[in-house]
């Protein structure tokens, strides 16, 4: 493909605004992808520059909340090798089998999240009581969040912080902050089996990369200084839209 600077400035653009969403609440995929195909891009190697270049943002978030003082990596080292244990046998099994079926599920249940998120004003507005202990989280949970991202991807996000407050009784910030780490490393496994099995556009990637550090930074900082009151009614909004856009893609 021909990167042209107009090209290479709007799709700075596109990973910046994408980074920022994906920060948030997830779901920054829905715009960085298509973006992508829409530059030229073939369908696999859009995927795999997608995982390089969404892979900046959440490293960008997740040092971004460390330095807060929003997580601690000692707290997570058993659900980081988890996750990306999980997200490396999803993306071997997703070569293996037919995601179609997942695909017509999904819509559903990032409905019923959006509804949750929508119908429940004080979810996430303070830290609750844990359901399940750190290392329950991190033995069993973490990993299926992991195995998830790499077998299928859209809304794990949304899936694992719903899962920080549900199950881990964490507030929406202190839940992004966790979903970040995870997600980083969920993308950082499955960009590891891209470099060996796919191929990457490193022009297009590189330059998406660079939108993604800005984007991410500034949508961390929003969650720091906004907490649930932003977070809350931007993850309800992308669920429906991502919803929309799995119907569309699995029923139409």
């Amino acid at each position: 493909m021909e990167l042209s600077l107009a090209l290479a400035a709007l799709l700075f653009g596109v990973a910046a605004i994408a980074g920022c969403l994906d920060t948030i609440a997830g779901g920054g995929g829905l715009i960085a992808l298509p973006a992508l195909l829409m530059a030229g891009v073939p369908p696999a190697a859009a995927i795999a520059t997608n995982k390089l270049q969404g892979s900046g943002g959440t490293f960008t978030a997740t040092l971004y909340f460390l330095r807060q003082g929003a997580m601690r990596l000692s707290d997570n080292r058993l659900a980081i090798a988890t996750t990306f244990l999980g997200a490396i046998a999803g993306g071997w099994l997703v070569l293996k089998m037919d995601a179609t079926t997942l695909a017509k599920i999904i819509p559903f249940l990032l409905i019923a999240l959006g509804s949750y998120f929508a119908l429940s004003p004080k979810l996430g507005a303070v830290d609750s009581q844990r359901r399940v202990s750190h290392g329950v989280f991190s033995a069993l949970v973490a990993p299926l969040l992991g195995f998830y991202d790499g077998f299928f991807g859209p809304g794990t996000g949304m899936f694992m912080a719903l899962a920080f407050v549900s199950l881990g009784g964490y507030n929406l910030a202190k839940a992004t902050a966790h979903t970040k780490l995870l997600n980083f490393t969920s993308n950082i496994a499955a960009l590891l089996y891209f470099l060996l099995f796919g191929q990457i556009y490193w022009a297009v990637g590189l330059i998406m990369l660079c939108g993604q550090f800005l984007g991410a930074y500034v949508g961390a900082r929003l969650v720091v200084t906004r907490g649930a009151g932003l977070i809350r009614p931007v993850v309800t909004v992308v669920c429906f839209v991502m919803a929309a856009k799995l119907w569309m893609d699995a029923y139409g």
